[in-house]
C-alpha cells in the first residue's frame, strides 16, 4: 500500500497509467500529479493570472500538526513521512472522535479506473455511517474523464463535489473552476480549519496550490515536492555481476556498455531522458509554471538552458550506442508495461514513478524471490552533487459547487476530514482498506484485501482529500524505509523555482506554444532529429510568443514576488 506516493511530471512516466494499474489503483490516488495548467486571478479567462503571492497568506488555513500518530520516519527535505512497523489493528488511533456529518446527501463526481462497485456496497455503507453523510458517487471513466468533465462543467447541472486532477485542467477548465465552485475560505481559512483537525494537518504548501481565482476553492491531495521519478535498477543482478551504481554521466555510460549484450538479449536501460534532465539540473518537467525560473535577474524557460541541450545529447548517445532496449527505441516503453521484460533481465535500469519500487517488488515476491528492485541516487552529471527542482506540493483537488448550501459544504468537509486521516488511524484503515474481515484480513501485521475488498475499496473516498504525503508498506517495510530515505537524500539537493507552489494560468494565446517540444525531444534522443533542430525550435518559440510570455511571467513575479525558498 502506497498512500500519497510521489508525483511525476505530465510528460514524464505517466501517473495516469500508474493510476490505471489494478495492482495499485487503490493506493495510487492519494498523491498528485503536477498541474498542466492552473488557475488565474481576477483577470483569469483569456488573460491568465495567478492567485498566489503577497495576498495569499490571509486566505490560507492555519497549520496544526497532527499528534494522533507518530511516523517511524519524520518528513525531511520535502519527503513523505514513513511507516515501517507492522500494522497492529488493536492499536489503531481514533482521529475523528465524533461524526461531523449531519446526515445530508452529497453527490461526488470523480475519475475512476476499473469497474465501479454497486452503490449499495458494504464499503460505501461503512464509510457513510462513519462520516454521518450519505455520499452518492458519480464515478466516471478516468481514461476519458476530461471529456465528461468538460460537458458537466459546461452544463447547469453540477454535482455537489467534482474531483479534478491536474492533468485534466487544460482548456476552459481553469475558468470553469473559478466560475462554478465555491469559496471554502469562510470555512477553512485561518483558525476556522481547526474544526477539522485532519484537514488542519495538511501542509500549507498544498493549500496554497488550492487557491483558484483568488479564493480557497480546492481540497488538496498533498504530495512530496521531491522529484517522483527514480532511476530504478535490478539490485540483485548488479550485486551478482559486481556492477557499481554510477555517480556521474560518464560512469553511467560506461556501465551501460558493460551491461549491454544484444546477442544475449540484454540491454542496459530504457529511455533515460528524465534521469538526464535530473542529472544535468534541467528545470522541473515541462509543467507550468515550474519550467520558469529567475536566473541572475533574468527569467529563463527550461528549453533555453544549455543544460537542456546537454541532457538531450547525453540521452541521444545512449540510444546511438545501442544501450537502450529496442522497445524504447521504437517508443513502445511508454505504451506497454516494462515490468515483465525488466523481471526477465532484458534491461536493468529504467526511470519511473517511485511507486513502482514497491509495486514491482510486490509483483515478483512469490515467483522470483531473488528479484530486488532498488532506486539509484540521482548523480550530478559531472560527478558532483545534482541540482534538482521541486515538484508542486499538490495536484489533485476536490471542488464544491457554488450552488451548495452551507449544510452541504459542512457535510463535504466532514467527508474530507475523515479521508484526510493519517496512517495508523481507524479512519485511514476504513478509507483505504474497508471493513476488516469483509474487505481485508490482517496476518503477521500485513493487511491483505479480499476479493470483495479488491472490487469495492478502490478509488472513491480517497479522491476527496488526503493526509500529508505518506509511504507505508507493511508487507515490505524495507522498501518504505528506502523510498523515504531516497526522497530525503534527493531533497537535500532540491531547490524551489521562482514559481513553486503558485496556481497560474497562462493567457490562452500561449496555451499551445510549447506543445511540440516533448515530441521533438523524443525524436532527437532517438536520432530522428538533431540538436540543431531543437535550437531552431527554441528560436521559433521565442519569436512566436515565448519572449512575450517571459514578459508576462516577469510582471507576475514583480507583482507577487517569488515563491518562498
Amino acid at each position: 500500500m502506497t498512500p500519497n506516493t510521489a508525483t511525476s511530471a505530465p510528460s514524464a512516466p505517466s501517473r495516469r497509467s500508474f493510476l490505471a494499474s489494478t495492482a495499485v489503483a487503490a493506493a495510487a490516488v492519494a498523491g498528485g500529479m503536477p498541474l498542466l495548467a492552473a488557475c488565474g486571478g481576477s483577470d483569469s479567462g483569456s488573460g491568465g493570472g495567478t492567485s498566489a503571492g503577497k495576498s495569499a497568506k490571509k486566505l490560507l488555513p492555519a497549520y496544526v500538526a497532527t499528534n494522533v500518530v507518530t511516523p517511524d520516519i519524520a518528513a525531511k527535505n520535502g519527503s513523505a513521512v514513513g511507516f515501517t512497523s507492522k500494522l497492529d489493528i488493536a492499536s489503531l488511533k481514533t482521529s475523528v472522535p465524533k461524526k461531523l456529518g449531519k446526515g445530508g446527501k452529497v453527490s461526488i463526481m470523480s475519475p475512476f479506473w476499473g469497474s465501479p462497485p454497486k452503490s449499495d456496497n458494504a464499503y460505501y455503507k461503512a464509510m457513510n455511517d462513519l462520516i454521518g453523510v450519505d455520499v452518492e458517487w458519480q464515478n466516471q471513466d478516468g481514461n476519458t474523464y476530461d471529456q465528461k468533465l468538460g460537458a458537466v462543467l459546461a452544463s447547469s447541472d453540477i454535482p455537489d463535489v467534482v474531483v479534478i486532477p491536474g492533468w485534466n485542467m487544460g482548456g476552459k477548465i481553469p475558468s470553469a473552476i473559478i466560475g462554478k465552485f465555491a469559496d471554502l475560505g469562510p470555512y477553512l481559512s485561518g483558525d476556522a480549519i481547526k474544526q477539522y483537525p485532519n484537514l488542519a494537518a495538511i501542509p500549507t504548501d498544498a493549500w496554497q496550490r488550492s487557491l483558484f481565482g483568488g479564493k480557497l476553492r480546492g481540497l488538496p491531495q498533498p504530495s512530496p515536492y521531491v522529484t517522483g521519478i527514480v532511476p530504478l535498477y535490478r539490485k540483485d543482478i548488479f550485486d551478482k555481476e559486481g556492477y557499481q551504481v554510477p555517480t556521474s554521466a560518464a560512469e553511467f555510460m560506461a556501465l551501460c556498455k558493460e551491461i549491454t549484450n544484444a546477442k544475449a538479449k540484454r540491454w542496459a536501460c530504457l529511455d533515460m531522458k528524465w534521469t538526464a534532465f535530473q542529472s544535468f539540473g534541467v528545470l522541473s518537467g515541462s509543467e507550468k509554471p515550474l519550467g520558469w525560473n529567475l536566473v541572475d535577474g533574468k527569467l529563463v524557460y527550461r528549453i533555453e538552458t544549455p543544460e537542456y541541450l546537454e541532457a538531450l545529447e547525453w540521452t541521444r548517445k545512449l540510444f546511438a550506442a545501442g544501450y537502450v532496449h529496442p522497445d524504447a527505441k521504437l517508443g513502445k516503453s511508454a505504451a506497454t508495461d516494462p515490468g515483465p521484460k525488466f523481471a526477465a533481465g532484458e534491461f536493468l535500469i529504467y526511470a519511473q514513478n517511485i511507486s513502482q519500487w514497491w509495486s514491482r517488488t510486490a509483483e515478483q515476491a512469490t515467483q522470483n524471490p531473488n528479484y530486488k528492485i532498488w532506486g539509484m541516487d540521482i548523480f550530478g552529471h559531472d560527478g558532483g552533487s545534482p541540482t534538482l527542482w521541486a515538484e508542486q506540493p499538490a495536484g489533485i483537488f476536490a471542488f464544491v459547487s457554488k450552488k451548495a448550501s452551507e449544510s452541504v459544504i459542512r457535510d463535504v468537509l466532514a467527508v474530507a476530514n475523515v479521508t484526510a486521516a493519517p496512517y495508523g488511524t481507524k479512519e485511514y484503515m476504513l478509507t483505504n482498506y474497508g471493513v476488516e474481515g469483509t474487505h481485508y484480513t490482517v496476518k503477521n501485521g500485513v493487511p491483505t484485501k479480499t476479493d470483495q475488498g479488491n472490487n469495492e475499496v478502490i478509488n472513491a473516498y480517497v479522491m476527496v482529500a488526503s493526509p500529508t504525503a505518506t509511504i507505508a508498506h507493511p508487507d515490505f517495510p524495507e522498501v518504505a524505509k528506502a523510498q523515504v530515505e531516497w526522497q530525503q537524500r534527493m531533497g537535500a539537493f532540491t531547490k524551489k523555482s521562482s514559481f513553486y507552489g503558485m496556481q497560474i494560468t497562462e493567457p490562452s494565446r500561449y496555451t499551445n506554444l510549447s506543445n511540440d517540444f516533448e515530441q521533438l525531444e523524443d525524436d532527437i534522443v532517438r536520432g530522428r532529429k538533431k540538436i540543431s533542430d531543437m535550437q531552431q525550435a527554441v528560436s521559433d518559440w521565442k519569436s512566436k510568443g515565448g519572449d512575450q510570455l517571459r514578459d508576462w511571467y516577469k510582471k507576475l513575479l514583480d507583482e507577487n514576488g517569488p515563491a518562498a525558498s
